[in-house]
């Protein structure tokens, strides 16, 4: 059963790299005894972020699946990409970030770079917009800093 589970969860994979999350989800649904593994969490939370917009649920389920296995860079990737279906786009460049400081992951490398990679907050406590943060980093830029 365990080679069986194996394969559904590649199809799954395939199925959300060629865009097509229902399908993702229908194979995600035949797995029902490895509910329990993480990466099988991880992929379900997305798939329902993406086809069923449920996306408290979608975020409970990813972060279970990093409670579990923090150390896949998959399900930040899952995590971020769930954010940015909910218009979270900080929390999903956070996410993401996460995710490359426990591993290098391509395709979180990809979204990151397909969402044009800002750089951190010059002052965290103060937001993006702010005079400070955009003088800070006008002025460490030309200096060479960042």
């Amino acid at each position: 059963m365990a080679e069986d589970a194996n394969s559904l969860i590649s199809k799954a994979r395939q199925a959300l790299l060629a865009n097509n999350a229902l399908v993702s989800m229908m194979y995600l649904d035949r797995v029902q005894d490895d509910y329990s593994r993480p990466v099988v969490k991880s992929l379900l939370a997305y798939c329902l972020a993406k086809e069923k917009r449920q996306f408290q649920k979608a975020l409970s389920l990813c972060a279970e699946a990093l409670r579990e296995d923090p150390t896949d860079p998959e399900h930040y990737y899952h995590l971020g990409r769930i954010y940015l279906l909910a218009t979270k786009k900080d929390f999903a460049i956070a996410a993401f970030r996460k995710g490359l400081k426990v591993k290098r992951y391509e395709p979180i490398v990809n979204e990151l770079t397909r969402m044009g990679l800002r750089n951190k907050l010059v002052f965290d406590g103060l937001p993006r917009n702010h005079a400070l943060n955009k003088l800070a980093g006008l002025v460490l830029s030309r200096v060479g800093a960042r």
